[in-house]
């Protein structure tokens, strides 16, 4: 399930204006929009060719489209829609782009110990996330949710490219890495093609920022306050580097007094409670992507041994506080 936090980042007015240039030979400047993936993707770019850079941008949300063609799991044609309704009768083929990605994908659950995993679209069923109709499940409901979420259940065969599951009911959902992956993707098109710099955001929620405005040292970003969508509560500062936030202010419900957002510990079934939103800054935007949820249900003290071991990695926590309404923490190498 794609989905987009609409308000999770702001980026700065001045990273998005066009700067004026002591240069004699400024370089052209484009923006665009188009709604893929069930988010808006937004180019800024500058490049050396203004005839030329329309159509590179333009170039760039096909390929955004063709990714959603291939990984959208509301797509009934759709490779990954074959994979989830044919893997656990037969190993299903695949070619070598999305096999890769899977297989990269879970890399990302091995190394979160599980707080990052594709197979976690029963339980957001169960909990009433895909319906909108968020409710507590009852006990068997989550039970069986469980019994087919883990990345356990997804054998891959890489001699043969082919995906097969190991029992009925498990699926794959790459709503929580596939923006990141088409962000990147975008990156190499528009860098391909004589891009200089760019900030390339889908929905938001994932932002790489190519080399650096005319005139700037980096592309300004502000992260949004995780109470207050009038306000920023930082700035980040990219240069061929990627931003991804997950927030719980987008997509929640509350039963009882508690609040439960659809970001889920797929270990316990439950939503996570206790942070209002991550922000991970990362080389790519497929890491982003994956870690900002990942980190989101790691917590504080797991993240921070998990950048510890790995370079230009960052993870950044908004954590309620009763004085103050939030407090930040910041863990990086």
């Amino acid at each position: 399930m794609f989905h987009c936090g609409r308000s999770a980042l702001a980026l700065s007015a001045a990273a998005l204006s066009l700067v004026s240039l002591d240069s004699a030979s400024p370089p052209a400047h484009y923006q665009g929009s188009r709604v893929s993936m069930a988010c808006t993707y937004a180019i800024d770019a500058y490049g050396p060719d203004p005839d030329a850079l329309p159509r590179i941008v333009n170039d760039a949300f096909d390929e955004v489209d063709r990714i959603d063609r291939v990984m959208s799991n509301y797509k009934a044609d759709s490779p990954l829609s074959a994979i989830n309704r044919d893997a656990a009768s037969r190993p299903v083929p695949v070619d070598a782009e999305l096999f890769d990605f899977l297989a990269t994908s879970l890399r990302y659950t091995r190394e979160s110990d599980g707080a990052f995993d594709i197979t976690v679209g029963p339980l957001l069923k169960a909990w009433g996330f895909f319906q909108g109709d968020g409710h507590v499940p009852a006990d068997v409901d989550l039970t069986a949710a469980r019994h087919v979420v883990g990345a356990s259940h997804v054998i891959l065969n890489g001699g043969e490219k082919t995906v097969r599951f190991d029992r009925p009911g498990v699926e794959l959902d790459l709503g929580g890495i596939a923006k990141g992956y088409a962000v990147d993707r975008v990156v190499t098109l528009l860098r391909d093609r004589g891009v200089a710099a760019a900030l390339v955001s889908a929905g938001g929620s994932t932002i790489y920022g190519l080399g650096a405005p005319p005139g700037h040292d980096a592309w300004d970003v502000q992260i949004q306050d995780p109470i207050d969508p009038q306000r920023s509560a930082l700035t980040v500062l990219l240069k061929d580097r990627a931003l991804s936030i997950a927030g719980t202010s987008e997509k929640f419900f509350e039963a009882s007094g508690v609040r439960y957002s659809h970001i889920m510990d797929p270990r316990t079934g439950r939503p996570v409670q206790g942070i209002l939103s991550v922000a991970v800054l990362a080389p790519t935007g497929t890491a982003g992507d994956a870690l900002d949820d990942a980190f989101f249900v790691m917590g504080v003290d797991r993240t921070r041994m998990y950048v510890e071991a790995r370079h230009g990695v960052e993870g950044i926590f908004f954590l309620p506080d009763a004085a103050t309404g939030w407090k930040m923490v910041r863990e990086s190498r």
